[in-house]
């Protein structure tokens, strides 16, 4: 996060930069770090999982359902980068474990929800623990691991928990939710989070920056965002000429545009436009915003698919998608290895392209589309454009960046991502249900009263035009990665010479 010249010690137990923390444990403190990083990963997707248990057990509609991803994705994008700042100023250590204590203590309400509202509420409030714990877990890596093999290795853990999180959150999802219950997916937080509060103590502080929040900035850019995605929601089910959708869009107008006022004038603001003067790091932040939209949905919609329509089992959904996991890493490893010898362009151009074609590939699915001929490869190509593209994005968004600076560039990445993917899982649910519906009226609650009936012939039917709401919503989502392809093209002309060896990793979930 950027800092102040001015700083004051903290913790009289703190070494100095670039000195191991004394009497500290250096394994365990990198275990405690990375836990976290895990936990706040993993719950990116195990809730994915457990949605169809979730809709029919809490009686969500359609419409509603997609709430309960992109609840905890605005509040964790939205207050990522004053969660950062709130560690530089009042103590990474400190805020890190309120943070963790927030997320845990949302899990538990998550967990005990007893209808969609609430638990909706729970997952803005996972969503702003994430937000400070997140930020903080990074820039204790700095604080506690000296520079050379031991930060490099830190780092590297850190970086890995990103794509071992996604994964974990959908095998534990599906086994937690079809061998338990969809509630477990929150409460298995309960335990790690109380362990890495235990291990807190093994971490140092580090040093306080002097300064303030920009409060009103989180404010009107949250609530902007915010109302802006319930407005798109409440659009598609209630029509876009409706009182309050019209209502939610001008509160939305208003909030942004005053964000960006308070940017401008602010001495400390919590998004420094500065950073988007510069064309690559500008087009890297816009494309990730697609990219996040794409992946968001990619999840949401495939969750739903082979849950409802091809009948699998959470479990079975969880490991369906491991060759989804194993394209996004093994392209990343081949991407991390190009951009030494390859303009970023040049690897996130293709990249984007084969994403595009796996989305695609999903919007020609069909009722009883099969596994192994039609979503096994789609996953696979799809994850193969993925994970060539994360890899030059992260170092176009923080390539040229003032030593200040270069903790709010990278996550500002993160903030596309969640951001992107919230706006754009909002954008193709409202696409997806209003196809659906086209086909059948309320196509998603006749199918579920169908299933309590028995009524096959229906339940073939309603499936039959949800199926059609998804392959729509996929056809639009290639759509946005054509769009993220054209920024790469038109906006991104960095060399290869331009970055540098290492770039912080952007979440893959």
């Amino acid at each position: 996060m950027p800092t102040d010249s001015t700083t004051t010690p903290a913790d009289p137990e703190s070494a100095p930069p670039g000195e191991a923390p004394r009497g500290r444990h250096l394994g365990l403190a990198l275990v405690v770090i990375a836990a976290a990083q895990l936990m706040v990963v993993l719950d990116g997707t195990i809730t994915n999982i457990a949605l169809p248990s979730i809709q029919t057990d809490l009686d969500v509609s359609a419409s509603n359902l997609s709430w309960i991803v992109n609840a905890y994705a605005l509040a964790f994008g939205g207050l990522l980068l004053l969660g950062g700042r709130a560690g530089d100023l009042f103590g990474r250590r400190r805020m890190f474990r309120i943070g963790i204590t927030v997320f845990t203590l949302a899990s538990v309400l998550g967990g005990l929800a007893p209808n969609e509202g609430l638990l909706i509420g729970a997952r803005i409030l996972q969503g702003i623990g994430a937000s400070i714990s997140a930020p903080t877990a990074l820039s204790l890596i700095a604080t506690n691991f000296p520079e050379g093999k031991p930060r490099n290795k830190a780092m590297g853990v850190y970086a890995a928990m990103a794509g071992l999180g996604s994964t974990v959150g959908l095998l534990l999802g599906g086994v937690l939710t079809d061998y338990l219950d969809w509630r477990w997916v929150f409460f298995v937080n309960i335990p790690i989070g109380v362990a890495v509060l235990t291990g807190t103590k093994l971490l140092a502080e580090g040093e306080r920056n002097t300064g303030r929040l920009d409060v009103p900035g989180a404010i009107t850019g949250t609530g902007g965002l915010i109302a802006l995605v319930y407005g798109i929601t409440r659009g598609g089910q209630d029509g876009w000429t409706d009182t309050l959708t019209m209502a939610f869009f001008g509160v939305a107008v208003v909030l942004l545009v005053l964000f960006l006022v308070l940017q401008v004038r602010t001495t400390h603001p919590m998004l420094p436009l500065r950073l988007f003067k510069d064309r690559n790091r500008a087009g890297s932040y816009a494309t990730m915003l697609f990219l996040g939209a794409g992946m968001f949905a990619t999840f949401y919609f495939l969750t739903l698919y082979m849950q409802q329509i091809l009948g699998y089992s959470p479990v079975k959904t969880g490991f369906a998608y491991l060759p989804f996991s194993f394209g996004m890493g093994m392209a990343a490893g081949i991407s991390s290895k190009l951009v030494a010898r390859l303009a970023p362009r040049q690897i996130a151009g293709p990249g984007l392209v084969v994403g595009a074609a796996g989305m695609f590939w999903f919007s020609r699915l069909e009722p009883g589309s099969s596994y192994a001929t039609h979503l096994m490869p789609a996953m696979f190509v799809t994850a193969l454009g993925l994970g060539m593209s994360f890899v030059p994005m992260t170092l176009g968004a923080v390539s040229g960046v003032r030593d200040q600076d270069s903790g709010i560039a990278s996550a500002l990445l993160n903030t596309a991502q969640q951001i992107g993917g919230a706006l754009g899982l909002a954008v193709l649910t409202t696409i997806s249900t209003s196809a659906a519906n086209d086909r059948l009226p309320e196509a998603a609650g006749t199918f579920y009263r169908a299933i309590a009936m028995r009524d096959f012939a229906t339940v073939a039917k309603a499936g039959e035009a949800l199926t059609h709401g998804y392959t729509t919503a996929f056809a639009v989502a290639a759509s946005l990665f054509v769009a993220g392809l054209l920024i790469t093209v038109f906006a991104i002309n960095a060399k290869k010479q331009d970055h540098g060896e290492s770039a912080p990793t952007a979440h893959l979930g």
